[in-house]
């Protein structure tokens, strides 16, 4: 496994789509584009940003569901790419047991971002998939000050149409 970590969460121009970025921690900088809704991306957003909400969002209710159990997310796993479908795992431990629960990739950012859990991609997918990006724009990219990153959501969510979401 390639450990990883939320490099940008960003809107590709030419789908007008919201994009994953994770980046691996060592190694040759590449980075897993993984494309994801509007509203996960506003999630992981407010997340990043620390964003409070009057009443828990749905991964906010999910993080404390969890710590009230007594279970921990270790880490998450970008396990594979099926079908132009990525799948992810949370590796969730309660009393010394493991279990692999089943997600979307951006359910499970979103929750390794709110309980500080790291990421990580599977080494066969990370060869596949990652791409690695052009110097200019990872600098770019973190020039980005948070508020400009929510600015982008808010502009995407503003020209999105319920049609764009349809097969």
């Amino acid at each position: 496994m390639v450990e990883v970590r939320l490099s940008a969460v960003k809107v590709d121009l030419q789908s007008n789509t919201p994009v994953l970025l994770l980046t691996e921690t060592s190694g040759a900088g590449r980075s897993l584009p993984i494309f994801i809704g509007a509203p996960e991306a506003t999630a992981i957003a407010f997340a990043v940003q620390g964003v409070a909400t009057p009443r828990p969002m749905t991964h906010d209710l999910f993080r404390d569901v969890l710590e009230e159990l007594g279970v921990r997310l270790e880490r998450v796993v970008i396990t594979e790419l099926r079908s132009a479908t990525y799948y992810a795992e949370l590796h969730l431990v309660s009393n010394g047991t493991t279990v692999h629960v089943s997600s979307r990739p951006s359910d499970a950012v979103a929750l390794a971002v709110r309980t500080g859990s790291p990421l990580f991609v599977a080494d066969e997918l990370m060869d596949a998939e990652a791409i690695v990006l052009p110097t200019e724009d990872e600098d770019e990219e973190e020039d980005l000050s948070p508020e400009e990153l929510v600015g982008q959501f808010r502009q995407f969510l503003d020209q999105v149409r319920p049609e764009d979401f349809s097969s």
